[in-house]
């Protein structure tokens, strides 16, 4: 399951968001409180696939959303586990202006807030990696180690961005030194997402363009930083369409410009950011999407579905969507040569729909 953890100050409709996309109206409460929900994943693949087999049941990739309650600074950061055990954090960022709702510094400046949330998460990390150094250098006089002078090395090198106020997802580590920082679960290093929370008019202004948002907000410079995106959207407008009905809230979102809500936006967008693609398995049972990490070979995807067709696996038999959506049907696809049969190795593409052959 990819998690993602919501963010921000109080007052920025971060809860609001939570409850709207996971439909999840418990609200926690006390310091350390944590609502967890589930959302689908927008995919309009899978609503076409569903369509063409009419299906006993329909399954969306998902993704787990937690709203949690942390105030008091870095401190409080660290010390909530549903933090640190995100794979992607969603900060939710006030640009709206509400007299009724006051802000706990007293004025809407979006960059400002997101500085500082990010110098929160940069302060919680710089605290674990020094404690971490004193455990390396202590070990170390004990005997020397090449992975343990490797992970020291690692640790500076986080520790000095960390001490410049740079993010540690701004390294855009890979391979062994992403493993290495893996168990530390540093917060600055996880894949962020903006959420601007606009106005009413800004919105009927800026619509979906995200850069236009962020020119209007302040927050462009933090969209240039590796492993960060945005979404604009309006919780009002958001709360407004949840109470309508299917046509009447798409011919809203058309007045607005849109094609899709802000949620479905946010949804997708986290689910993108985690570097996460589908494919799809289809049938008269069911039409189902799969999340796996891009770049993923087909063996391992196979054990998504069950660890038995991944043990088993013999071969994946593979048709691109738009070559099933232009034929009309497999049977087409397979009278033209469209229909692959791939090994283990076959690197799983986005929108693959796939039939693993195995043995048990």
């Amino acid at each position: 399951m990819l998690r993602a953890a919501l963010i921000g100050l109080p007052s920025s409709g971060k809860t609001t968001l939570f409850q709207l996309m996971t439909s999840v109206h418990d609200a926690p409460r006390g310091k350390g409180d944590v609502n967890i929900g589930i959302s689908k994943v927008p995919d309009a693949r899978l609503d076409t696939l569903t369509a063409m087999y009419n299906p006993r049941k329909r399954v969306p990739a998902t993704v787990e959303f937690t709203d949690i309650v942390a105030r008091g600074g870095a401190q409080a950061l660290v010390e909530v586990a549903g933090y640190k055990n995100a794979d992607a954090l969603v900060h939710v960022v006030r640009a709206f202006r509400d007299h009724a709702v006051a802000h706990p510094e007293g004025s809407i400046d979006p960059a400002r807030d997101a500085q500082t949330m990010e110098d929160e998460l940069i302060l919680a990390d710089l605290a674990v990696a020094e404690r971490r150094l004193e455990r390396i250098e202590k070990d170390l006089k004990k005997g020397k180690s090449a992975d343990l002078e490797k992970e020291r090395d690692l640790v500076r090198r986080c520790k000095e961005a960390l001490e410049h106020g740079t993010p540690l997802r701004a390294l855009q580590l890979a391979g062994d030194d992403l493993k290495r920082l893996r168990g530390f679960q540093f917060l600055s290093a996880k894949p962020l997402l903006l959420v601007m929370n606009l106005d009413e008019s800004e919105m009927a202004d800026v619509g979906a363009d995200v850069g236009r948002a962020a020119q209007k907000t302040g927050l462009a410079p933090f969209l240039a930083h590796a492993s960060t995106r945005a979404v604009a959207l309006c919780t009002k407008i958001e709360l407004e369409i949840a109470q309508l009905a299917a046509e009447d809230a798409k011919a809203f979102l058309a007045d607005l410009g849109l094609s899709e809500s802000g949620l479905d936006r946010v949804i997708r967008t986290s689910y993108d950011l985690l570097g996460y693609i589908s494919f799809f398995t289809v049938g008269d049972d069911e039409c189902r999407a799969w999340s796996i990490a891009r770049g993923t070979p087909a063996q391992l995807a196979a054990g998504e579905i069950h660890s038995d067709i991944q043990r088993g696996f013999i071969r994946a038999e593979v048709v691109a969507y738009d070559a099933l959506i232009a034929r009309g049907a497999m049977a087409a696809c397979r009278e033209h040569g469209e229909v692959r049969l791939e090994g283990k190795d076959y690197v799983v593409q986005d929108g693959d729909i796939i039939n693993f052959r195995f043995a048990t």
